[in-house]
């Protein structure tokens, strides 16, 4: 009996033994085919606000630029995109055809002197009014927005047509690049970066606004930048007290400076937060401030004004982490305000989104952003 059940059990032990090694091997076919992929340009798009064509064009500029300027370190797709978001948008209000070809042209104001477009010197035409159609004086050219003097210096091919065009969204990214870059910067340092991007533009607001649009960018493409790294005191506190909450459930009309509460009835969608404990968004905000005793009013719009004022205009790098960021209908009209959020840095914000979701932290919203209040 014992010399069967081993004979049995050796047989079985061996069948088993090659089960296991088909099963090891079919696992670690499956892993490699799981292993994490950078996602597709479709959805960082969509995540980012950024058309497709365009982050293509981004993407396509920092993979080719080793070989236009070897020295060069640390050239990301986010940095043309943060400049490329200043300068045009990313080309909004345009169409871009597949070969990256922009209708119509983007030009910038004639720069004559006059003021028009906070220029106050007189740029003379370099190029016959080949790219800006100018022939007296010159004119910012493309999504990068190139004069058309720099252009011949930068302008590069990037879609493989014999032709250097900054009213193409690859030549002109690839263009931008190695503006950037100059003789070899690294880009991964911050000084070096930033020095590169006020050479684009001796401003600098502008440096900063840049930059705020970079780390933003940045964070969608890892989503490992520290969050309030720069946060200090009272700024820390109330970021730490609302990323507490992180996980409790959205409730509307829920939320005051105890913690999460029971809500009312109803959103404008019909939602009932009457059974919920939770926060909404104005109701995180008035939590979290009130651990440094601030007391915020109740709702977003009226929280808008509770401390100076920054407005969208100013862009996401003047924000400090602790700002209170908003969003509206209308940006320009605070009466139209429906959200608020914290912010923590690096694009970055923490909020309870809307009915249904749980407070978290996520990338700013670009739809309807409408600046911050700051209150510490």
């Amino acid at each position: 009996m014992t010399a069967r059940r081993l004979g049995c059990g050796t047989v079985l032990l061996g069948f088993l033994g090659i089960l296991l090694i088909v099963t090891l091997f079919a696992v670690a076919a499956q892993q490699q085919d799981r292993r994490p992929v950078a996602p597709p340009i479709e959805a960082v798009g969509e995540a980012s606000g950024i058309p497709s064509r365009m982050l293509a064009a981004y993407q396509n500029a920092a993979k080719r630029l080793p070989d236009e300027v070897t020295e060069c370190r640390g050239m990301r797709w986010p940095i043309l995109a943060g400049i490329a978001r200043i300068e045009s948008n990313h080309a909004a209000g345009r169409t871009v055809s597949e070969s990256g070809d922009i209708s119509p042209h983007i030009l910038g104001p004639r720069l004559d002197g006059s003021g028009a477009g906070g220029n106050v010197t007189a740029f003379p035409d370099t190029d016959q009014g080949r790219l800006d159609g100018d022939t007296v004086y010159e004119r910012a050219v493309g999504p990068f927005q190139f004069l058309p003097s720099t252009w011949n210096g930068s302008g590069r091919d990037a879609n493989d047509d014999h032709v250097a065009d900054p009213h193409n969204a690859d030549d002109a990214a690839l263009g931008a690049a190695v503006y950037l870059c100059g003789r070899g910067r690294n880009l991964d340092d911050r000084d070096q970066l930033q020095a590169a991007i006020f050479q684009y533009n001796h401003s600098q607001a502008y440096v900063d606004d840049v930059l705020g649009w970079i780390d933003r960018y940045s964070q969608m493409t890892t989503g490992t930048l520290p969050i309030g790294q720069h946060a200090t005191g009272n700024a820390r506190t109330v970021i730490e007290a609302a990323l507490a909450q992180e996980g409790v459930p959205y409730s509307w009309g829920g939320g005051n400076a105890n913690g999460p509460s029971t809500g009312i009835c109803c959103s404008p969608s019909g939602k009932s937060g009457v059974h919920i404990r939770g926060f909404d968004c104005s109701g995180l905000a008035l939590y979290a401030y009130a651990q440094v005793g601030i007391n915020l009013p109740r709702v977003a719009s009226a929280q808008a004004g509770a401390g100076r004022r920054i407005p969208a205009s100013a862009g996401v790098g003047a924000l400090r982490p602790g700002d209170l960021v908003f969003f509206a209908y209308n940006p320009s009209d605070d009466s139209t305000i429906h959200h608020v959020g914290i912010y923590l840095g690096d694009g970055k914000m923490i909020n309870a989104p809307r009915p249904g979701t749980q407070v978290r932290t996520e990338a700013l919203w670009d739809d309807g952003f409408a600046g911050g209040t700051r209150l510490l």
